[in-house]
């Protein structure tokens, strides 16, 4: 009772509070003083743009033209390095107003302008300069020859019988090798198997022809034919074979032969090199006589036999694996040898070759009938940088031993260094391959090696009876 007496006696409780009424009238000129503002920045941005713009035209004209300017002055001296000749400078152009024609007068030397001038323009322009300017600073009776920069398919088709010439050429000391080798049936009847290859008549003395191929083209045969390049065939018999690199030469008697045969030249290593043309002769596709065409694409691998390392030629000729023959250059001269077995698995349907220089003191071993001295070590050079990288002393490093080989007899052993045999020093793994071959089976020599010992290398001398492989 006493809380409603209370609410009537206050009245103010029941009160609402209005909000303030907008004015319209601030609100009109708070709009139109934004309108004003946005006017004026408008129109000051148009005024700065009118008064930028001429300035901004001319600027960027100059740069383009500039530009131009110089685009053109580099293209004329690159046109003018291209065909070989001076360039030429403009002294002055006169436009004729009567014949409305243009002419340029060129500044060429003293010693080389023309005494009449009438006869001089005829001259040029009859050799296709009609500036009368004589393009090389010769006498204008010269004409100066632009080399063909294009290869069109006339000129391609001629380099192809080219190579194909020399090939052609080259196929007159190649002969086909043709093994028969006795064998059983599972019936244990007896039959006669032929096998046939490429060789390469490799040298001659007053009795024989010898010839160059591959130990597995005449392996376990028990007749050996040979067909020449102008069909003459007779029976050839081994003179020497090399297990170890896998070459064999076979020898034809003179008398048998009839017409002399051409002899294949060995080239120099030092001509070998990449990108370098090479012909493959013989049968590096299976078929005899065959010439492929093709570029070196490597000369940098190398593979390591027993006792000796070679240089590989790769080529991007294609091959089968069981392929082949030689590799010449372009002048017909032999570098390399087809040798199939060393090329890496994921490359063997490329051909792969040896290089001939490097076989050759063997080749000239086996001509002679000698065998080929064989210790049975695989080795690298000790070059100055595993020197100092590694601590290890300069000589051969002996990389491998191959087991029951005379060097494994002696009792060396892989990671020992060979720095003499027979007190000639050695120094590289070439040194070390031509020291051997001096060498006869049978032979004993003295191998001074080092062997890594607890603190530092020692000196080890091993006596070493040289012999064969079988």
């Amino acid at each position: 009772m006493e809380d409603n007496q209370l609410q009537k006696n206050q009245p103010f409780v029941r009160e609402k509070i209005k909000e303030k009424p907008i004015s319209k009238k601030r609100a009109f000129v708070r709009l139109l003083v934004s309108a004003l503002c946005g006017m004026m920045f408008a129109g000051m941005a148009c005024l700065v743009f009118a008064l930028l713009l001429p300035r901004l035209h001319t600027y960027t004209e100059g740069l383009y033209a500039k530009d131009t300017q110089q685009s053109e002055t580099a293209s004329q001296e690159d046109d003018s390095t291209e065909i070989g000749s001076p360039v030429l400078s403009t002294e002055s152009e006169t436009a004729s107003t009567e014949t409305g024609e243009t002419s340029t007068e060129q500044e060429l030397p003293a010693d080389s302008k023309p005494q009449d001038d009438g006869q001089a323009d005829d001259k040029n322009a009859d050799d296709g300069n009609p500036d009368g300017a004589d393009l090389d600073g010769q006498d204008s009776d010269s004409k100066t020859e632009l080399p063909d920069t294009v290869l069109t398919l006339e000129a391609y088709q001629k380099l192809q019988e080219e190579l194909y010439g020399i090939g052609t050429q080259a196929n007159a000391s190649v002969v086909t090798i043709t093994s028969v080798r006795s064998d059983k049936d599972l019936f244990n009847n007896s039959y006669e198997a032929e096998d046939s290859g490429s060789g390469v008549i490799i040298m001659e003395n007053d009795e024989e022809y010898l010839i160059l191929t591959e130990r597995k083209v005449i392996k376990d045969a028990s007749r050996i034919s040979v067909t020449f390049w102008d069909e003459a065939v007779c029976d050839a018999a081994l003179k020497k074979e090399d297990k170890n690199t896998g070459l064999a030469v076979l020898s034809v008697n003179k008398s048998e032969v009839g017409e002399p045969k051409a002899v294949a030249t060995i080239s120099s290593a030092m001509m070998v090199h990449g990108g370098m043309i090479a012909i493959a002769l013989g049968s590096p596709l299976g078929t005899n006589y065959s010439i492929l065409t093709g570029n070196i694409t490597s000369t940098n691998n190398t593979i390591s036999v027993e006792d000796s390392n070679y240089t590989v030629y790769t080529t991007d000729i294609v091959a089968d694996k069981d392929g082949s023959g030689v590799l010449i250059n372009v002048d017909g001269e032999i570098i390399g040898i087809v040798m199939q077995d060393y090329s890496a698995s994921r490359a063997e349907n490329t051909l792969t070759a040896i290089c001939a220089q490097e076989l050759w003191p063997v080749i000239e071993k086996l001509c002679a009938g000698e065998d080929i001295p064989y210790l049975g070590m695989k080795v690298s050079t000790v070059t100055s940088k595993i020197e100092g990288t590694y601590g290890i002393p300069k000589g051969v490093y002996v990389k491998e031993v191959v087991m029951d080989s005379p060097a494994m007899s002696a009792g060396i052993q892989s990671g020992d260094v060979i720095t003499s045999i027979n007190g000639q020093k050695v120094s590289s793994d070439a040194a070390y391959s031509s020291a051997l071959l001096e060498l006869k089976p049978e032979n004993t020599v003295d191998i001074e090696i080092k062997r890594k010992g607890a603190s530092d290398y020692a000196t080890i001398t091993c006596e070493v009876t040289v012999g064969t492989l079988q």
